[in-house]
């Protein structure tokens, strides 16, 4: 049975699910989205979300407040008169009213094993904390922070090496699926719901700039989880000199390997890096001002010899 749905999403991540709840033939009332933002090399232009460029494709109503707070913005949502909203990485704070303006409430699709990392960052946080499973679950929405009872969860395995870019994109695929299926579920009213568990919670705060370099300290194991955590963005970094000038080096993808040395030290020709205990192979780095490249095209450029300390 076909719903009459309103959609709130911003990211790339939330794409996906927006053109597949519009290829089911639900009814898309209003796609909700975050403000255009300045881009542009001067910060000049104005650029829609991911999602506002997709609802105007296929032709649906945008709207684009900078808050629900509003009375005037309550009233204007529910007076969509829909059946239930779907968030995917909204963004913003639904207030009470909001959550319940529809019939059946609010669907999130979240990208993690609730109660754990529930917050801004899953992805970025289970890969960084060396996490070896997650995936994707449908939950009904209520004040606290991703708190509520959960329909429908499909798990994923975390390979050693995988990146939160690369995770980002399997949840992306297999979110759209899932929530398509919840809605269908839900249409025929047999859409069932469990509470959350009460231990394990974790918390995925936003990541910080502050956080993003690299500590060649810690443990391999650590360092490799960081690098590929924060890949491709915001990116982990460190700095090296290269013909006698000091240069941000981006790390995009690494790899665990052997070798012992003073941590961040380069042991090798192939920039594998000593850490506090154990080594990690640089395997795809990106110089500012310049793109990804492999580590030994990187090397072609950049004259780094055994023995560079990277800090």
């Amino acid at each position: 049975m076909p719903l009459r749905v309103i959609f709130m999403g911003t990211p790339e991540f939330s794409v996906p699910t927006l053109s597949a709840i519009a290829e089911a033939g639900h009814e898309i009332a209003a796609v909700y989205t975050q403000p255009p933002r300045a881009a542009g090399r001067r910060g000049l232009e104005l650029t829609p979300s991911p999602v506002q460029r997709e609802a105007e494709r296929l032709g649906l109503e945008v709207r684009t407040p900078t808050s629900l707070k509003a009375e005037t913005e309550q009233q204007a949502f529910a007076g969509l008169r829909a059946d239930l909203a779907v968030v995917v990485a909204y963004g913003l704070l639904l207030p009470k009213p909001v959550l319940e303006a529809t019939r059946l409430g609010c669907l999130n699709g979240h990208a993690s094993l609730l109660p754990r990392w529930r917050g801004a960052a899953p992805i970025q946080r289970a890969i960084m904390a060396g996490d070896v499973e997650t995936g994707m679950m449908v939950m009904r929405m209520e004040e606290g922070l991703d708190t509520g009872s959960v329909a429908l969860v499909e798990k994923c395995a975390i390979g050693p090496d995988m990146t939160a870019g690369e995770l980002h994109d399997l949840l992306m695929a297999r979110g759209a699926s899932l929530m398509v299926d919840a809605l269908a579920q839900l249409g025929i009213n047999c859409l069932t719901f469990a509470p959350q568990a009460t231990e394990g919670v974790t918390y995925a705060r936003k990541i910080d700039k502050s956080e993003t370099r690299v500590d060649w300290t810690r443990p391999a194991g650590e360092v490799h989880n960081h690098i590929r955590g924060l890949s491709p963005f915001p990116g982990a970094w460190c700095e090296v000199e290269i013909g006698g000038r000091v240069e941000r080096l981006k790390l995009l993808r690494s790899t665990l390997s052997n070798g012992v040395g003073e941590s961040g030290g380069i042991l090798d020709d192939r920039l594998t890096v000593a850490c506090g205990s154990g080594a990690v192979r640089l395997v795809e780095v990106q110089r500012a001002g310049g793109r990804p490249a492999a580590a030994q095209e990187f090397l072609r450029g950049a004259k780094i010899e055994k023995g560079t300390k990277l800090q």
